[in-house]
Parts: C-alpha cells; sequence; structure tokens
C-alpha cells in the first residue's frame, strides 16, 4: 500500500471510528433516564442478553475486574435489577440473572434505541437509506471481527 492509500484508508478508519462513537453516544440513555451508569447498563445488558452467568464470565464479557464487578454487581442488586445466587454445579462460584424489573428496563432502553433510530431513517433520502442498507452487511462484519477473543476453557 502506497503512503496516499494508507492515509486514505487511515482517514476512512478515523471517521468510522468517529460516527460510530456519536452513533453509540447518541443512543445512549441519559444516566438521568435510568439512574445507571454506562457501566452499570452494559453489565445489565450483557445479563439481560446472555444470562444467567457465572460472575466470572461476566467479568471477562465485560472486561472489569473481580473488585469492580462485585460493586457494580452489588449497585445492581440493590437497585432490583439483577439477582446474584450461589452457581447449583459449583457452591463456590456466584451466578447473576436479571430480575424482571431489569428485563423491563433493558426492553424499555432497546425500545426508545430502536424508536430515535427510525426516527432518523425516515429523514434520510431514498438514496442515502439505499446506500446505508448496502453497508450493513460489511459493518457486521467489521463489528463481527472486532470482537474480543474468547479466552480458552
Amino acid at each position: 500500500m502506497t503512503t496516499v492509500e494508507t492515509g486514505t484508508e487511515l482517514d476512512v478508519a478515523v471517521r468510522l471510528r468517529i460516527a460510530i462513537s456519536q452513533l453509540s453516544r447518541g443512543l445512549r440513555p441519559p444516566q438521568t433516564a435510568t439512574g445507571l451508569t454506562p457501566t452499570q447498563l452494559s453489565l445489565l445488558v450483557s445479563v439481560v442478553l446472555f444470562g444467567p452467568l457465572k460472575l466470572a464470565d461476566l467479568g471477562a464479557r465485560e472486561g472489569l475486574h473481580p473488585t469492580m464487578l462485585s460493586r457494580i454487581v452489588a449497585q445492581l442488586t440493590r437497585a432490583g435489577l439483577v439477582r446474584r445466587s450461589a452457581d447449583p454445579d459449583d457452591r463456590r462460584a456466584a451466578m447473576v440473572e436479571a430480575t424482571a424489573a431489569g428485563r423491563r428496563l433493558h426492553e424499555r432502553m432497546r425500545q426508545q434505541r430502536n424508536d430515535a433510530l427510525l426516527a432518523q431513517l425516515v429523514e434520510l433520502s431514498p438514496e442515502e437509506h439505499d446506500v446505508l442498507v448496502a453497508a450493513l452487511p460489511a459493518l457486521e462484519l467489521l463489528a463481527e471481527r472486532l470482537k474480543p477473543a474468547k479466552a480458552p476453557a
């Protein structure tokens, strides 16, 4: 790749990263709406989507060290959004699962995000909409390739 091509690819990468960051921030509910920090929200979403999870698996998925993970799980437990229990297969390990209230909050946030995107999609021109739809497979592939590698079991 020549310097010009490298510069162009770097420009594309920077523009894409900025656009994704701005989309993500724009779709994130404000803390005042949920009372939760972005880290608490992320943890709750993981528990709703992939739970019940062993505490260690949740920590690995979220990239949190055990002390921080325990603190956040305790906060979400006090808020009534998750429940912590002993792993039935290994009493030394803890499990975390979403409560009905946690699932309802997740569903409300999901619906609000979908509604916000739908409101903006209808504002696009037909050409812009078609370009976005055509780009989805490449964006989905990038997202898949950027997922953190799972640690060997």
